[in-house]
């Protein structure tokens, strides 16, 4: 337990944070990166590139400091993270590599303002937090590898079948090369996938989210290819999957992880919002809902620029036709004339709440959704607007976590 001068010594560090967060995480990378650079075998490259890593970090050092008095506030983002760590392979080892560089960081960048108190009460508090998460990943650690068909680190799966969903996503059906049982999963959760470019030093690891329901021989992901955008280049690992790996070639994978899951015992309507590739959890959950012979009623929505990049149409179609209680609707931002002539979209344009609110029968019911940040925002926002109770509103994010406010 912490004393309560360390307690009012790490509060006291709150508006400094607030303002001085990310450049504090961004030095801390850089130090840490520099004297171990072997966690950037762990460490996703372009997130560090792009700032995500740092920001994400950055807001739960605040967090914790906010709430280091009632650390328990903070125990469902500790348990999000830990779902990441145990997923890329973080282990009790490297949260001292952290906190050396963490203090450190804060040191260099906050100068004479980082006294020896306020410097040794984070060295306590972060001593504190690392348990926690130590904790929390070891139970992960232990949950995964002891389940049947489990296992704790990285595994070797064949790619079995490799389907091309749309001219951006394809999906890779991963089959254990051992031949032995996989363990089962909650539709909405994610595997890690470690793979070695070539020419590159380090390994790299991506989270895809599984995009079937559990239950199969199989896992399957369904991965868009990142292709460069003005000064955003194409994503690595995306692109070396899309166009590299074939049939027959090996992946090591981690065991299934996260808590973006679908809550199964709830009765209640259901709605699956998604953008882009955001689909691929909503697809899982479908198909889960669908497999279990549920008759609650089902929302399934989908925005898209278009049909061309508009994977899994015909599945989800298909389903709908058997399925009643399935509701069907699709947004397209930039339809092609094909898309008009064909009939192909419900709505042009962006979702908004006036649309929501007409295709969507009840209010009263679950909301999940993924995609986009912007899509998330405006999704978050509307259901907000509509008066839907944040507790029925469930959300993932691809990559470092944001802020949808």
């Amino acid at each position: 337990m912490l004393s309560q001068k360390t307690i009012e010594i790490i509060k006291s560090t709150v508006p400094v944070l607030e303002v001085h967060g990310t450049a504090i995480t961004k030095r801390f990378y850089q130090m840490m990166f520099a004297k171990h650079p072997e966690l950037l075998n762990i460490f996703n490259h372009a997130n560090q590139k792009q700032g995500r890593q740092q920001t994400a970090l950055a807001n739960a050092v605040y967090a914790a400091a906010l709430y280091i008095d009632k650390l328990e506030t903070i125990l469902p983002v500790v348990k999000q993270i830990g779902h990441k760590h145990r997923s890329l392979g973080v282990k009790a080892e490297h949260y001292p590599i952290v906190g050396e560089n963490l203090l450190a960081a804060i040191k260099d960048v906050l100068g004479d303002a980082a006294t020896d108190e306020i410097l040794q009460a984070w060295a306590e508090a972060y001593g504190v937090i690392a348990d926690a998460f130590i904790g929390v990943e070891h139970e992960m650690y232990e949950e995964a590898s002891g389940q049947p068909g489990g296992w704790g680190d990285f595994r070797e799966f064949i790619v079995q079948r490799k389907v091309k969903e749309s001219d951006v996503i394809t999906s890779f059906y991963l089959v254990p090369a051992d031949g032995q049982p996989i363990s089962s999963y909650e539709p909405g959760q994610y595997i890690s996938v470690k793979v070695e470019l070539p020419g590159e030093e380090f390994t790299h690891i991506r989270q895809y989210s599984l995009s079937d329901a559990p239950g199969n021989a199989y896992y399957r992901i369904s991965v868009k290819r990142e292709d460069a955008m003005q000064d955003k280049p194409a994503g690595k690992v995306s692109v070396y999957l899309s166009e590299e790996v074939k049939e027959g070639d090996s992946l090591q994978l981690s065991a299934p992880a996260g808590d973006f899951t679908l809550q199964q015992e709830d009765s209640r309507p259901v709605v699956l919002l998604s953008g882009g590739v955001g689909l691929t959890p909503m697809i899982s959950m479908l198909n889960t809902l669908i497999k279990s012979g549920t008759d609650r009623p089902i929302t399934f929505i989908h925005a898209a620029k278009n049909g061309k990049v508009h994977a899994m149409r015909q599945a989800v179609e298909e389903l709908a036709a058997k399925h009643p209680q399935l509701s069907v609707h699709w947004c397209y931002t930039q339809p092609t004339e094909q898309d008009r002539l064909n009939g192909a979209f419900q709505k042009e344009g962006y979702i908004d709440l006036p649309w929501l609110q007409k295709v969507i029968d009840t209010k009263e019911a679950s909301y999940y959704f993924c995609g986009p940040i912007p899509f998330m925002k405006t999704i978050n926002g509307a259901l907000l607007e509509w008066g839907v109770p944040a507790e029925d509103i469930h959300f993932e994010f691809f990559g470092p976590a944001a802020t949808l406010a």
